[in-house]
């Protein structure tokens, strides 16, 4: 992740009312048709995963861990064979990424292109259900010298896709920066960076052609921490506003209650003063830091789990923004393991929802979002297996409990998403939760002669327990 930032007006939240509102705000009922149409069928929330980590478990286990936490969606920073192999037959998507230092081979020769999407995505789909590819990260921004391969290496790999007959199941697009968006409130007044139009304008054209979104990196972390005083910290965090501290465009008279849904927003009127509205926008990256150093006071475990817990709940509530509340961005968090192996500030270190050994960083509040993420524990109790009992104990436990106790043990059979890890005492956990909360968490429905205990802890806590 590069240091993702958006410059912002000083007048941010200068209030008043127009006379006129724009003609901007008004999307056509046929634009928003054709951006809901490129949509994964409804909108989701999905996980970057870094692999600059000390001790990374192996890609079997990190998927079983992905399975465990009901994550669907991924993106990767680069084409990992053990993992896109781990994937298979999982139904998770992912998305596949090309490093910038592969840009220059791919950009100028078809051959070169074709060859990658042989090796990368023809061999493993569609068993592993690859959904895009990111072609470089932040390209414009942080290695503006390859700016001229980004289009020649994005039309090559379409090539190699349309040849291999998968251009309509596979998406092929590029992350941004926040950073090419210049003049970003009011999201009305917003656009492009002349400096990079001789790259923008056909990559508009590209993915309005083939259908494919507009990727971009949103951080509102960032526009916090360079206009503190300016954006108060409640915007950045989703929390609930009354409306003097609403941020209203002057232009539009729209009302924006999160800093993320006027940079959505932003990127939306930028593509419309260049004429493109039917290219959906999807963030690829966002996120808020869990730890920092003396200059990032605000990188605490408290607001990370309040911004993501709030991002999550608004990208499922589907509220869309408020130039588009028919369309909602699906988001890609940042990131899901603390990357300690990553330079510093300190904060670059710690946007992971949990430790490389699977431990949460902290316990996201996304209760009554649905299951994704199960490490939310809020009002929730479990029942797990004791330390150092024997298997042969634990394994006429489980025969009891998928017996005559009626525990539902069918996600532990082989070929099932908790099948693996297959050991006993990661099935006898699994098996003795299901009996516990079929019993509706009564007292003594977690005991097993003494062999099982009950938590507040979520189970993904003990993951690391579960692991052979």
């Amino acid at each position: 992740m590069a240091l993702s930032k958006l410059p912002l007006c000083s007048v941010f939240f200068f209030l008043y009312i127009s006379l006129f509102i724009s003609s901007q705000a008004l999307s056509s009922k046929i634009a928003v048709a054709q951006i809901k149409d490129q949509q994964d069928n409804e909108p989701f929330v999905g996980i970057n995963i870094g692999e600059d980590v000390s001790n990374l478990m192996s890609a079997t286990e990190l998927v079983s861990f992905l399975q465990f936490q009901k994550v669907t969606h991924i993106k990767l920073y680069d084409v990992d064979p053990d993992i896109l192999k781990a994937l298979a037959n999982t139904k998770i998507r992912v998305i596949i990424s090309v490093p910038n230092n592969q840009l220059l081979a791919i950009g100028s020769s078809n051959t070169t292109a074709a060859s990658w999407i042989g090796k990368n995505v023809v061999a493993y789909y569609p068993q592993t259900v690859i959904t895009a590819i990111a072609v470089g990260d932040e390209v414009l921004t942080t290695v503006p010298s390859s700016a001229p391969l980004l289009m020649p290496a994005i039309e090559s790999l379409y090539s190699a896709l349309v040849a291999e007959n998968l251009h309509n199941q596979i998406k092929i697009s590029t992350p941004h920066s926040a950073s090419i968006i210049l003049d970003s409130f009011p999201p009305s007044q917003s656009f492009f960076n002349q400096s990079w139009i001789s790259v923008i304008q056909p990559l508009l054209h590209f993915l309005s052609r083939t259908g494919s979104p507009l990727m971009m990196n949103f951080y509102p972390y960032y526009v916090f921490m360079q206009n503190k005083g300016v954006v108060p910290l409640d915007n950045s965090l989703f929390k609930p506003l009354t409306p003097s501290k609403e941020m209203v465009d002057p232009n539009t008279l729209l009302h924006y209650t999160n800093v993320l849904d006027a940079m959505v927003d932003a990127a939306y009127f930028s593509m419309k003063n260049m004429n493109f509205t039917d290219v959906v926008v999807l963030v690829t990256e966002s996120g808020w830091p869990s730890k920092g150093d003396s200059k990032e006071p605000y990188a605490t475990i408290d607001n990370a789990d309040t911004y993501n817990s709030n991002l999550i709940k608004h990208v499922l509530d589907r509220s869309g923004t408020p130039l588009h509340p028919e369309i909602t961005s699906s988001v890609y968090l940042y990131e899901l393991f603390n990357e300690d192996l990553r330079s510093p500030p300190v904060s670059e270190a710690n946007w992971g929802l949990f430790y490389a050994n699977s431990t949460p960083v902290y316990l996201l509040h996304v209760s009554g979002s649905g299951t994704f993420l199960a490490n939310d524990t809020t009002n929730q109790t479990y029942c797990i297996v004791m330390d150092g009992v024997d298997s042969k104990t634990l394994q006429a436990a489980l025969d009891w409990v998928c017996g005559p106790g009626r525990a539902n043990c069918s996600e532990i059979q082989p070929g099932e998403n908790c099948y693996q890890p297959n050991n006993v005492k990661n099935h006898a956990s699994y098996a003795f939760d299901s009996y516990y909360q079929k019993e509706g968490r009564a007292s003594g429905s977690c005991d097993f002669k003494g062999i099982a205990m009950t938590t507040t802890t979520d189970p993904s806590k003990h993951f690391s327990l579960l692991m052979p």
